[in-house]
């Protein structure tokens, strides 16, 4: 594995200036690859099939993309960069995130760089073969007491990255209503004699392209096989509840990842952490579900800009994430009100100075004209986005927290 040419330190600032004014706000960003152990590579994430296994096939197979990333893959025998993005300018490279820590107001706006003193979110694609433990992952509060950070996320499967379905195209969500608490100890009870029977006290829904889920924490979920768009917050807290998937085990250990370790065994500990309310929410779909609703106010002839992630959790707004389509042959002008990780899914054409090209075919290391870091002063500014191509060209992009004054909410796109 070849280690990129990495700009650290004092330096980073004198590459980022050049960087900004060559781009005019604007950041070529390298792809960021993530294997998981546990895991199934779905292969849709057009990387070559001979990289599949890049880390080491002792590491796992490549299965998650990550975009816009300050937050670190929590792995083990990680690479010391894995999970964070590169910023790419003249052969040089360097950390998103360092570039953030040097110059946070000017990349992701002075509100949220004093507030958090980080870009508090990431996205990625997540691919899989099959569907994979059904799990949750921690809010704030039990997050923090092993000093880490909570894990709210969404979902959207987008139309281009999901030709087939692959294994299992349903994802289980929460618990049946009526569920107890005493039923999901007694699973983790029977961790070791196969399968703890988690998923029976659960409910799967199928999977439709095009639409989206948002995910609190603390709810259950057992993700299925369509290749997902992931804004969530920039965590990667976790706990398994499924003891078995397709016949693989799944240890202990994945459970208890991230709970203190007095409380490894402590089965009223680790239910607690779940928020049981919106596990057995009687009307789950109709508060967590989500389809597109086109941004009028952001759409032209030959241009549409919808909302594929929006809404809030807990009250709060923490990320959001839209969906932009030019037509051949025309061009917009596009005005965010805070910075965004760009990935370009279909066509080619330009985002300001910056080329944009799909790509049919990565090779592990090589870098791409996809993936782009819109900061906040180009956002504000406008950046025009040409379709120089013969096909549509689509790009998402996801936003931090409390960015947009007219979120949709839940529920919205049946208005």
């Amino acid at each position: 594995m070849v280690e990129p040419n990495v700009v650290k330190g004092d330096n980073v600032r004198r590459v980022l200036e050049r960087a900004l004014e060559a781009g005019d706000g604007l950041l070529r960003l390298t792809p960021t690859w993530v294997p998981r152990s546990f895991l199934h590579p779905g292969r849709r994430l057009k990387l070559h099939p001979d990289d599949l296994y890049a880390y080491g096939a002792d590491r796992g197979g490549i299965d998650e993309r990550w975009f816009a990333s300050t937050t670190e893959a929590a792995n083990e025998g990680r690479v010391w960069h894995e999970g964070l993005s590169f910023i790419s300018f003249e052969g040089q490279h360097f950390l998103l995130r360092d570039a953030v820590a040097e110059m946070g107001a000017t990349l992701i706006g002075s509100a949220m760089f004093s507030q958090y003193g980080r870009w508090p979110v990431y996205s990625k694609f997540f691919d899989n073969m099959g569907p994979i433990p059904h799990h949750m992952h921690q809010g704030f509060e039990h997050a923090k007491l092993v000093g880490q950070e909570g894990k709210p996320e969404s979902y959207y499967f987008p139309p281009q990255y999901n030709n087939v379905d692959n294994n299992f195209c349903y994802t289980f969500m929460g618990l049946e209503p009526g569920t107890t608490k005493e039923q999901v100890k007694q699973c983790l009870e029977n961790w070791n004699k196969g399968d703890n029977g988690i998923l029976d006290l659960s409910r799967a829904y199928r999977l439709k392209r095009g639409t989206g889920w948002l995910i609190p924490p603390g709810v259950l979920h057992a993700p299925g096989s369509l290749c997902t768009y992931e804004p969530q917050w920039g965590s990667d807290v976790f706990g398994m509840f499924q003891s078995m998937v397709e016949g693989r085990y799944v240890p202990w250990s994945l459970l208890v990842k991230d709970v203190p370790p007095d409380k490894h065994q402590d089965l009223d500990y680790i239910v607690d952490q779940l928020d049981w309310e919106k596990n057995v929410d009687t009307h789950f779909k109709e508060h967590n579900y989500l389809e597109p609703i086109v941004d009028q106010t952001c759409s032209g002839p030959g241009y549409t800009d919808r909302w594929v992630v929006y809404g809030r959790i807990d009250g709060r707004q923490l990320f959001s994430a839209k969906e932009l389509t030019v037509e051949p042959g025309a061009k917009c002008t596009l005005r965010d009100p805070g910075a965004s990780g760009w990935i370009t899914i279909q066509g080619r054409g330009r985002i300001g100075k910056l080329a944009l090209q799909t790509p049919a075919m990565i090779r592990f290391g090589q870098e791409t004209e996809d993936e782009v870091f819109i900061t906040y002063e180009a956002a504000r500014r406008g950046v025009e986005v040409e379709n120089t191509g013969s096909e549509p060209l689509v790009a998402l992009r996801y936003f931090g927290p409390d960015v947009h004054e007219n979120l949709p909410n839940v529920g919205d796109h049946k208005r």
